[in-house]
């Protein structure tokens, strides 16, 4: 019988050999989990050496008291690399992680054990820190994004969100969808949400271009959702914004809400091509 685990940690990866190192060992810097983990790393339609840098890191795992597995899917896409890693894992809470995130030492136990401890179904993530972007407009955009109702809701799971057993009993294998995030937070309502103190990087993507391709495939993510599962919407929970709230952070930060505003006018126009994968948000 193969032994049940604390925690697994799902990672699909797609030419990630950039940004997979760091992620991985800021992992196995986590404090102990009682009880034990793992992660999945699964390198999917890779062009570079995402796999080889996982590899290179399992005397590190090892030392950590960690248990990486690495599997390697010549099909390219997250969905079936998610459904891929759990089907392999063993954890009794699932932790899905992108592979441009790095989480502070105390996060994974601290979501890990607030999940066990939760009275039924739940779900959870941690405290999202952006680093300061590179490109000024991007800085602007990621300052007024940051206070929108939905990044200021309760464990909102952008590049990170765990569920625990009872969690993740409430759908199959991941269908395929744009936003798989979106899917899984909308399983949960308000009150089944735990954020916890602990906080985790996860970079914006630079440039006026690539954040407008982001949020249209955010946006096509979440009408596809509402489309097939009109009745998850009400899970939603976040605080309407209004003309008021947006009349009130425009004036706060007139330049964050030009470069956000920009962004949303791009979009609307232009709904084209949301199929296609796009880090960040």
């Amino acid at each position: 019988m193969t032994q049940e685990l604390a925690l697994s940690v799902i990672l699909p990866a797609s030419n990630e050999e950039a940004w997979l190192g760091d992620c991985l060992r800021a992992l196995f810097a986590s404090t102990p989990v009682s009880g034990g983990a793992e992660v999945i790393v699964v390198a999917n339609g890779c062009r570079d050496r995402t796999a080889e840098v996982a590899r290179d890191l399992a005397d590190l795992a090892e030392r950590s008291n960690w248990s990486l597995i690495v599997l390697e899917r010549a099909e390219g896409g997250k969905i079936g690399a998610l459904n891929a890693g759990d089907g392999m894992a063993r954890g009794a809470v699932r932790a899905y992680l992108d592979a441009d995130v790095v989480v502070s030492p105390e996060l994974m136990g601290q979501l890990t054990a607030a999940l066990q401890s939760a009275r039924g179904a739940a779900y959870g993530s941690g405290r999202a820190i952006i680093p300061r972007p590179r490109n000024p407009l991007t800085r602007a955009y990621a300052r007024f994004w940051k206070n929108l109702p939905f990044a200021q809701s309760v464990a909102p799971g952008y590049g990170l969100f765990a569920v625990n057993a009872e969690g993740r009993a409430r759908w199959g294998e991941f269908p395929d969808i744009i936003s798989d995030d979106t899917f899984v937070r909308l399983q949960f309502a308000p009150q089944e949400r735990i954020g916890v103190s602990a906080s985790y990087s996860w970079p914006m993507i630079e440039g006026w271009g690539a954040l407008v391709r982001v949020r249209r495939r955010q946006d096509a993510g979440v009408t596809q959702i509402r489309q097939r599962w009109p009745q998850i919407m009400e899970n939603e929970g976040k605080e309407p914004m209004g003309f008021s709230g947006i009349l009130r952070r425009a004036l706060r930060d007139p330049l964050g809400f030009a470069a956000y505003a920009s962004v949303s006018l791009a979009v609307r126009l232009n709904r084209q091509n949301a199929q296609e994968w796009t880090r960040g948000r």
